[in-house]
Order: C-alpha cells, then structure tokens, then sequence
C-alpha cells in the first residue's frame, strides 16, 4: 500500500536548539527518547535503532546543522523519509518541532499517536 506524507508539530516552551539539535542528531540524545538505544557505524551515516530485541538501519540522507535533520530507513522505499526541523517562532522565541513521517493511510492515526508520545518523553527529558 502507498505510503502518505504527514506533518505534526510541536512547542518545545523553553528547550534550546542546541539541546533539541543534541535530541534529535546524536546518538545518545536519539537514546534518550527514540529508541532503547541507537549506535551508529564508522562512516556516522548509518544508525542502529534498537527497541527491546528489534532492531532497524536508518541512513542520515539530508542535514542541516542546528536547523533539520533528515533519515530514510534502509528497508523502506527511496523516497520514504523521516524528518526532524527545528524553527524559533518570531512571536514568543519559543522552538519548535516538526516531524514529517510517512504511513500507510490506515495507520496514519497511530502513527501520530506514537509520536506525541515520542516527544512527551523528549519534552520530560528536557524538562520543558
């Protein structure tokens, strides 16, 4: 089945860039939220996430430093990402958060749900 685009995005209050930037781009901040725990290979393109005995290869295909951060898992199709952005909002400063993810149209819901809880546990950890 075809895979569908989604954008969800979230306030991060008063998270820095650079501690969101450590969340979401290095491996232990990736550990910290995302996965039981993340590795990396020698090249640093290629991550391993692990969640209890599963395991799953990401490939960092597009960066920008302090700004978003894009990976495409290795068993999934070419044109099949996830993506974290980070945008200061002009008004109140605060940061933000968007994900853009892909799923098929009948797991669209849960795969939101997932991650409002994903970065729930981020948001705890930062203590925002």
């Amino acid at each position: 089945m075809l895979q569908e685009k989604f954008h969800i995005e979230f306030l991060m209050g008063n998270a820095t860039q650079s501690s969101l930037w450590r969340m979401i781009s290095q491996i232990d901040g990736l550990s910290e939220w995302f996965a039981d725990d993340v590795t990396m290979d020698e090249t640093e393109s290629i991550y391993t996430f692990t969640w209890g005995k599963s395991q799953s290869q990401a490939e960092i295909i597009q960066i920008k430093p302090q700004t978003n951060i894009r990976y495409r898992w290795l068993d999934d199709d070419e044109d099949v990402y996830f993506e974290f952005r980070l945008r200061k909002l002009d008004l109140s400063g605060e940061m933000t958060l968007e994900i853009t993810d892909f799923a098929e149209p009948n797991e669209k819901g849960d795969s939101i749900i997932l991650w409002e809880s994903q970065i729930e546990e981020m948001k705890r950890r930062l203590g925002v």
